[in-house]
């Protein structure tokens, strides 16, 4: 699929019960690929199962990679993020959690605004707070359409609500109206509108970056930190008072930067520990298939902790802080 309209979907506390009332009406021909979100965190789901009975469209969990396809339903997996990548490519992405959860609904709109433009059509389900509500702002603002559930057909309004106050919502409406309604839409969507350009204003969707921290945080207590000086010394002080000198904060970070690989070369050696018990239970009981794979997720671990081991061996380039001394850093 390299053009034609494309729907996103987003749902969580009663969501699933709205999705089946939206895809029973869909129809079997519809020019869209459909993207959905329902927040499940890492908990295993048969949601594209009872939607693929619900409707006439079949419905999976979507796959790293997949190309989007008209009248196919794809669903996001637990503990991913699914991201739409250009040309209408998708990606699943274990990036940071946003609401508290992965998969997250924002990601999913935002990638799909800024991957097809005027192409996409969102939509807001049944569910409480406001994912979704930022990525079809987005979405509107690329050109696209938004449809909301009416908050008093919704189990929980939270979501819908939250759209409709921040958002120029085009169509709001019962999730039993929702199915020929996206159905009109995608047929009035124009196929052959050009694509967006490509956009290297932000890194994609759903992954970790290293954006400039707004704040260097205190290594006692994780509070903001305000820099001042004492003449040409920079000092760092916390909002409960927690002070460093410049010498002392980079050996407070540096001291903080090595307990968290600590603590996940830690947690890496009990997971391959974990995982060896439990392969040799399931050989033990004559499953040999979920033995080999508790071996190679064992393995896995092992070989992900003996990388922090190499990098918690290694020296750090320690400048000393004089001001005006200049010079290359030293290493101690």
């Amino acid at each position: 699929m390299t053009d034609g309209p494309l729907i996103v979907i987003g749902a969580s506390a009663g969501g699933l019960e709205a999705l089946e009332a939206l895809v029973r009406d869909l129809p079997p021909d519809l020019p869209a690929a459909v993207c959905i979100v329902l927040h499940i965190g890492d908990r295993p789901t048969a949601a594209p199962s009872i939607l693929d009975r619900a409707g006439p469209l079949p419905a999976s969990h979507a796959r790293d990679r997949e190309p989007l396809r008209a009248g196919h339903i794809h669903v996001a997996p637990p503990g991913c993020h699914l991201v739409v990548e250009a040309p209408r490519c998708l990606r699943l992405l274990r990036g940071p959690r946003e609401h508290s959860t992965r998969p997250a609904v924002d990601p999913l709109f935002r990638s799909a605004a800024r991957a097809c433009g005027p192409a996409v059509i969102g939509v807001v389900l049944s569910g409480a707070l406001n994912d979704g509500t930022a990525g079809l702002a987005e979405i509107k603002r690329r050109g696209g359409v938004a449809v909301v559930q009416d908050p008093t057909d919704a189990r929980y309004p939270g979501m819908p609500r939250s759209a409709l106050d921040h958002v120029a919502v085009d169509h709001c409406v019962p999730a039993a109206a929702m199915g020929a309604l996206l159905g009109r839409l995608a047929a009035e969507r124009d196929a052959d509108a050009a694509p967006p350009a490509a956009s290297k204003e932000a890194p994609m969707e759903g992954m970790y970056n290293l954006n400039r921290p707004a704040a260097l945080t205190c290594p006692d207590c994780g509070g903001a930190l305000r820099e001042t000086k004492v003449d040409t010394l920079p000092y760092f002080t916390c909002h409960i008072g927690h002070r460093y000198g410049a010498d002392s904060m980079e050996e407070a970070q540096l001291h903080m930067v090595e307990q968290a690989f600590e603590v996940a070369l830690r947690a890496l050696n009990e997971r391959a520990a974990l995982c060896l018990r439990l392969a040799e239970t399931a050989q033990g009981m004559g499953q040999g298939l979920s033995a080999k794979r508790w071996d190679e997720a064992g393995r896995e671990a092992r070989e992900r902790a003996e990388l922090l081991i190499r990098f918690l061996g290694e020296e750090w380039i320690r400048p000393p802080f004089h001001p005006g001394s200049g010079g290359a850093p030293d290493r101690f």
